[in-house]
């Protein structure tokens, strides 16, 4: 990862932050997939290929707060109708260090192309590996400016067991990488819940511009049908 995003990405997976100054740093998109807004504590982080002073102009139009003007409403729907592209939900970004040896549950990758699952993630990230698990999935891959990020869905039948829980701290064993990210809907408490009992600790906000169909929010957004933590 090389980007400007990837490093500020990396640098707050650190618990390096940018200045709380109340301003907004604008970068270059990482790809022409990857675009978007991050929200950190007094600091945002604008990454599109659009004029910065349009950028700043709609921000200054959307809130006289700049604290919070990157992520209102009135800001995302003026990228939206700039881009062509939607934001599909504010994300909580949680991230969590690697774990040495393997996977305390048991699981069984899927290496089928066509699943579902397979080919659902495949529109959103790049080196897509899939496990199964009874009662329950994790997904990871590459996802904004090459991060590794990490999705789990639960059966309803067997949630309140924890298996979310090992989902999730089966992906700090498996990821190649020193870190690994998860996306979680804020309202969905039991998600933020699963997530932080793994290890995932909470790093900023993010709004993601995204191109096309939506066939899959729950993917985008970080996984909707979690259980309770046992």
């Amino acid at each position: 990862m090389s980007s400007d995003v990837a490093r500020i990405l990396g640098a707050a997976a650190r618990g390096e932050f940018p200045p709380p100054d109340g301003s907004t740093t604008i970068v270059a998109q990482p790809n022409g997939r990857d675009a978007g807004v991050l929200s950190f504590t007094a600091h945002s982080v604008v990454f599109l290929d659009e004029d910065p002073d349009w950028i700043r102009a709609e921000l200054a139009a959307a809130s006289t707060d700049p604290l919070v003007a990157s992520m209102t409403p009135r800001f995302h729907a003026a990228l939206m109708a700039r881009t062509g592209r939607y934001v599909n939900a504010v994300d909580l970004m949680t991230v969590a260090g690697a774990l040495p040896g393997e996977p305390g549950i048991a699981l069984r990758e899927i290496e089928d192309k066509e699943h579902p699952r397979v080919a659902r993630a495949l529109k959103y990230r790049e080196e897509v590996r899939v496990w199964a698990a009874d009662g329950g999935v994790l997904i990871m891959g590459r996802g904004v400016a090459g991060r590794m990020e990490v999705a789990v869905e639960v059966d309803e039948g067997v949630r309140h067991r924890g298996l979310g829980r090992a989902l999730a701290t089966a992906a700090r064993h498996l990821t190649p990488d020193a870190v690994v990210w998860a996306q979680n809907t804020p309202g969905n408490a039991r998600s933020v819940r699963t997530f932080q009992a793994a290890g995932y600790r909470p790093v900023g906000a993010e709004a993601l511009l995204v191109a096309g169909q939506d066939d899959g929010p729950e993917l985008l957004s970080g996984l909707s049908r979690l259980p309770q933590p046992a």
